[in-house]
């Protein structure tokens, strides 16, 4: 059995629960790209995923996370070609994808799903698409990531653990096509798999009633953004669109604007923000 999810946290999590149910012992994969922003244009193409790579490279240059590109540590294509190997080699392998209700495991469930067809009855998915858990103080929540599920907890999700339907296999990607084929670059999880799209832009006007008359460090603005704003996005994402903020006169700098910590900003004296 392979195991499938979208961010770094949700691996421990699920570790610790395979610990308490070798039911689901395999191994357990990452795709690390965020499909949720970015261009998508003939993504499944080489020329595609050039030119997806060399955006990536722009927005983070010179930040915190610039080392990413420079260690070239994404490479979703090769988690899918040992998909693929495994499953070719061993007749009796499944693959579980774990996805939560959040557009990065949407848009990356959709990525991948898409290159499986020839698999179909042999892959699953498990969604946990609008429901409840108890967290650590016995209270019932509704997780945003798989991460945020007790390991015990997580133990009753493998229940809804169901194939991808031939009738799916069909009518994803078909709609992940047509937004692969939009050239805006934002995807905001609307309910269940179903996304809209925005540009670029999409942040800014929220990341902005974050900037006060007080100085404050990039990363606390980005901090306050992330706990306080009903859409969230990476932080490597939102620091590259507070600078681009920054080109505009409206704001003070001091420091060297390049990682979250390096610089400071403040609204200028008398600068009113539109909504």
């Amino acid at each position: 059995m392979l195991q499938l999810v979208f961010n770094e946290p949700d691996i421990e999590t699920l570790k610790q629960s395979i610990e308490l149910d070798n039911s689901l012992s395999g191994e357990i994969l990452l795709l690390r790209d965020d499909y949720a922003v970015g261009p998508l244009q003939d993504i499944y193409t080489e020329a595609g995923a050039s030119v997806r790579k060399e955006w990536w490279t722009s927005v983070l240059e010179g930040g915190d996370y610039e080392h990413v590109t420079e260690k070239n540590t994404v490479n979703d294509l090769a988690i899918v070609n040992s998909i693929i190997e495994q499953l070719n080699s061993d007749a009796d392998s499944v693959l579980w994808i774990w996805m939560a209700q959040n557009k990065h495991d949407v848009c990356g469930y959709y990525w991948l799903m898409s290159q499986l067809k020839a698999y179909q009855g042999r892959i699953y998915v498990v969604f946990l698409n609008n429901l409840p858990f108890i967290n650590e103080k016995g209270q019932l929540f509704y997780p945003e990531w798989i991460s945020q599920i007790l390991p015990k907890e997580l133990l009753k999700a493998k229940r809804l653990a169901r194939t991808i339907t031939p009738s799916e296999f069909e009518v994803d990607p078909d709609e992940w096509s047509k937004i692969c084929q939009d050239d805006k670059t934002v995807r905001i999880l609307e309910g269940g798999k179903k996304l809209s799209l925005h540009p670029e832009s999409f942040y800014d006007n929220e990341l902005k009633k974050f900037i006060t008359d007080e100085w404050q460090k990039a990363g606390k603005i980005i901090h306050q953004f992330q706990q306080k704003s009903k859409h969230s996005t990476g932080d490597a994402f939102l620091l590259w669109r507070l600078k681009y903020l920054l080109q505009s006169d409206m704001y003070d700098i001091q420091g060297s604007v390049k990682n979250m910590k390096d610089f400071e900003v403040k609204k200028k004296s008398g600068v009113l923000f539109e909504e």
